[in-house]
């Protein structure tokens, strides 16, 4: 069976494996479905304003409209009225102009004027007639070239200002833009107005503008003969702002082009507030002519104000959240520690429990052969409870020392020095030691430790510690990596029995037996006549040491 990991367990693991993986992964991501979120905020706060300039556009292009119909209005008034006439003089549109008392909605307009048709041969006689109603000479101009079959030149313009007299007398059928409204406007009897040109008394580089035409026939004449033009000139400019009086300018931008969007079509211009690029475009009909409209958003590129808080709110919430991942995850990390710790401990705890068994059971193991042993070669109770009691004292001696290094290695040096404290501190007088540092493992130290109390016992009742002047010398040396060697050489006692002599003790026995079973290597035990002599070879054997015992190695040694 495949085993399920539970979510919580899942996530925990998570946190554990990729610690600072996941607080960045849950920033990354409430900060992209935040910036989402300002995203759609500010789609949707485009599409309103696009909407709001699509209205804007479509009211502003109804009050241009409606201004250039009203304008429209009043030529048709003026046609109608001038149709019935046979001749259209100063008087007659004075008192036209006066009558038709016009009102708010021509504002925008440079006034009304009449243009009259002339053929070439008719110029200097008009020239004479309106000389003699208005003062000054009126001319005609650009003089009409051979190729001219008829003039329309400015013959009247009311406000009489002497702006506008500077259009008088001007041939607007001389002007291509001009000339092709007239033209149109004839065809169709209609109001009609010209494209972008620059009017005759604003002057050469002045802003543009633009007229409507419209014709005035002979009444009762088959086919239809042409009199002349009522017309309007517009300033663009005055005109554009005349039409945002009915529809409020506001902060938004418009400008109003000439047919298509073309800076060299553009006839008048109320720049924005701020310039953001962002318009929208509305075809306009003025007096049969088409024009654009193009209303442009003020609204800067920044951020709106519920996006910025979106962002805001959004960035707080991705910083908490990966604070909170962070310190969940440094809590999980903390956990597992203490969960490896607690199982630690346990094994521990167990190998502890087996490395005791263990030990305790070597420990009788050797009580008891040493109280065997003992209880052959005595042949009293005391000598016995004596032999016993040095034995066990000396066991306990090791036992003590490796206690004393939480039954780690202990140095050979230690476990001599201890057998024979009582007999000398191994500086060179009664007992002398020397070696380098070797570390022993402890079943090796007991087993050792043993042995040396054994022969300090023999030294002591029999040999070189028995009598002033004796010595004992023990010596040490690696003879490989994992095997060092002891010798023991007594000197300065009473000299020894020959083997056959004596009777063999229990020191001998148990150092040839025992210890040369514990150490894995026989002993060389000699009773020369100058003194006892023992050479051991003991295995270098690092123990396996428990972990809280490595770990506190690891703190007490700065260098690991």
């Amino acid at each position: 069976m495949v085993a399920k990991v539970k979510p919580g367990r899942r996530g925990r693991r998570l946190l554990i494996e990729y610690p600072r993986a996941v607080p960045i992964a849950l920033f990354l991501l409430v900060a992209a479905i935040t910036a989402l979120s300002a995203y759609a905020i500010e789609s949707g706060e485009h599409d309103r304003e696009s909407a709001e300039l699509r209205e804007r556009a479509q009211a502003i292009a109804s009050a241009v409209e409606q201004r250039g119909n009203s304008s429209a209005a009043y030529l048709r008034a003026g046609a109608a009225l001038f149709n019935a006439t046979d001749e259209v003089d100063p008087l007659l549109f004075q008192s036209f102009v006066t009558q038709l008392q016009l009102d708010s909605d021509f504002r925008g307009a440079e006034g009304i004027g009449w243009a009259k048709r002339l053929r070439p041969s008719e110029i200097t006689a008009f020239e004479q007639r309106i000389n003699a109603f208005t003062p000054g000479e009126y001319s005609i101009y650009p003089r009409p070239t051979q190729d001219d079959s008829q003039l329309v030149p400015v013959t009247l313009l009311h406000p009489d200002s002497d702006r506008n007299r500077r259009a008088l007398g001007f041939d607007m059928y001389s002007e291509p833009t001009r000339r092709a409204a007239m033209d149109d406007a004839e065809r169709s009897a209609r109001p009609t107005a010209t494209g972008k040109v620059v009017l005759v008394q604003e002057g050469v580089g002045s802003s543009p503008g633009f007229l409507i035409y419209m014709p005035v026939f002979q009444e009762g004449r088959t086919p239809r003969r042409l009199k002349g033009f009522i017309y309007s000139p517009f300033n663009a400019q005055e005109f554009l702002f005349s039409a945002l009086e009915l529809e409020t300018r506001g902060e938004k931008g418009v400008r109003l082009y000439d047919k298509a969007v073309s800076p060299d079509l553009l006839l008048a211009e109320v720049k924005p507030e701020v310039e953001t690029g962002i318009t929208v475009s509305e075809p306009v009909r003025i007096a049969q002519h088409e024009m654009v409209l193009v209303v442009e958003s003020a609204r800067d590129s920044s951020l709106s104000t519920m996006s910025m808080i979106t962002l805001l709110f959004g960035l707080l919430v991705a910083s908490l959240l990966m604070m909170l991942a962070r310190l969940l995850t440094q809590q999980a990390r903390e956990d597992r520690a203490a969960l490896e710790w607690f199982e630690e401990q346990s094994s521990i705890r167990n190998s502890l429990t087996r490395e005791l068994n263990h030990r305790v059971k070597n420990t009788l193991a050797n009580v008891l052969s040493i109280v065997a042993l003992t209880r052959r070669r005595a042949t009293t109770l005391d000598a016995f409870v004596e032999s016993l009691d040095g034995r066990i004292r000396a066991l306990s001696a090791t036992h003590d020392l490796l206690t004393h290094s939480e039954w780690g290695a202990t140095p050979i040096r230690d476990v001599v020095a201890t057998e024979l404290a009582p007999y000398g501190d191994g500086s060179g007088g009664v007992v002398e030691l020397s070696g380098p540092d070797v570390e022993l493992a402890p079943n090796d130290a007991l087993s050792l430790g043993l042995a040396v109390h054994e022969l300090a016992t023999n030294a002591a009742k029999y040999g070189g510690l028995s009598q002033a002047g004796g010595k004992v010398s023990v010596s040490w040396s690696l003879v490989d990596p994992e095997t060092a060697r002891l010798v023991w050489v007594e000197s300065g006692g009473p000299p020894v029995a020959a083997e056959s002599e004596r009777t063999r003790g229990f020191g001998t026995d148990l150092i040839e037996k025992v210890v040369a079973h514990e150490l894995r290597h026989p002993v060389k035990l000699q009773f020369a006549k100058e003194g006892v002599h023992c050479e051991m070879l003991i295995p270098v054997r690092r123990p396996s040491d428990f972990a809280i015992r490595a770990k506190k190695a690891l703190h007490a040694d700065p260098k690991n």
